[in-house]
């Protein structure tokens, strides 16, 4: 018979593993789900080198941090600093986390929740999204084909063949800058491709100098400007493939003509920004309120804000959401109404919503 976890929690930051940890002290079995390599892996993604990580906390909140071991140091440090710290913590502790696996769907089952993800699926009382804000936006495409890369953790793995980065900024510059050093040490002349939909790249003057020194140093780089990522496809041979649009010529009979290029999919970087969980919550059937003038002051009018209880569940039964995945704000249903509530996308924050959640599933599994 398969495992049933008293908790499953879906992503490996601040508040997935202030989750892990509580349900370690508290004697809850649980699992870590990350889609990274390693915990944090958000926060590694998404913090430029050297930036600081500051022990922050809104100036009304009433509580202290209630995980002391996550809670970054007063002094700021760099974020290498405290993803090494994290990394010792895990270690130390023991955590059980499950890298790699990509969240796909909750199903529910007879004997609880089952969370499909792209390493199987496993069995849990309760299911924790603790995914963060900092969702890769997908690559609209038509057909079947895979989903590609959304960054570079190991740039090696592009020598040796042509590679397509897609998206016109900052990140992209800077994974092609990236692999185009990997593939200059080892004096590999394959191209990479660079393609954006619009006519211009516009990044800042740091990223473009790096870049810039990168192809001065024989760095083999082919723009593509105006190109659109078209459809997925397997070929004959059962590979994942993208076909990129790279021009068009309109026709007066109607019957358009254009070039294409098609890529592996296992060869393509899509760098085309975050997107917030909403289509996550549609997916899971977690239930939404727009936000109308009037009741919100936080979000934004016409914003869809997830359904919570003072105890962060959802109206999923059984599934509860913390951390940046509901900031800057949620609506919260409390005694009757329904009010929104501030929600800063905070380390402080998303580390005490997990002291909370835990307290509210050890109440209810009796723990």
């Amino acid at each position: 018979m398969s495992t049933i976890y008293d908790v499953l929690i879906i992503g490996g930051g601040p508040a997935g593993l202030a989750t892990a940890y509580l349900c370690h002290k508290n004697g809850l079995s649980y699992l870590v789900l990350e889609s990274g390599k390693a915990a944090f892996q958000g926060i590694a993604n998404t913090y430029p080198e050297g930036k600081l990580v500051y022990a922050s906390k809104p100036k009304d909140a009433p509580e202290p941090f209630l995980v002391e071991e996550l809670r970054p140091p007063d002094k700021p440090v760099t974020v290498e600093s405290y993803l090494q710290y994290v990394q010792h913590f895990v270690q130390h502790e023991n955590l059980n986390i499950q890298t790699e696996a990509v969240f796909e769907e909750i199903k529910d089952g007879r004997d609880g929740l089952t969370v499909h993800t792209s390493k199987g699926n496993f069995k849990g009382k309760k299911v924790v999204l603790a995914f963060g804000s900092s969702i890769p936006r997908e690559l609209s495409v038509y057909g079947d084909a895979k989903m590609v890369a959304k960054n570079v953790e190991d740039a090696s793995k592009y020598i040796g063949i042509k590679t397509l980065v897609i998206g016109g900024g900052n990140t992209a510059a800077d994974v092609i800058t990236g692999i185009l050093k990997a593939k200059r040490e080892v004096n590999d002349t394959q191209p990479v491709y660079w393609a954006h939909k619009a006519e211009t790249f516009d990044v800042n003057k740091e990223t473009a100098q790096r870049l810039g020194e990168e192809i001065l140093l024989g760095g083999n780089i082919r723009l593509l400007p105006g190109a659109m990522p078209r459809i997925g496809e397997v070929d004959e041979e059962g590979v994942d493939r993208l076909v990129i649009r790279i021009n068009e010529f309109k026709q007066a009979d109607g019957i358009d003509l254009y070039h294409a290029m098609s890529f592996p999919m296992q060869n393509v970087i899509a760098c085309i920004g975050s997107q917030g969980p909403m289509p996550i919550f549609d997916k899971i059937g977690i239930q939404m309120i727009a936000c109308t003038a009037g009741v919100c002051k936080i979000a934004k009018e016409g914003e869809r804000l997830a359904l919570l209880t003072s105890e962060f569940e959802s109206t999923r039964k059984g599934v509860y959401v913390i951390g940046g995945a509901i900031s800057p704000s949620y609506m919260k249903i409390s005694e009757g109404a329904i009010t929104e509530e501030r929600h800063p996308n905070l380390i402080y924050t998303a580390i005490n919503d997990a002291y909370h959640v835990v307290e509210a599933i050890r109440k209810k599994l009796s723990k």
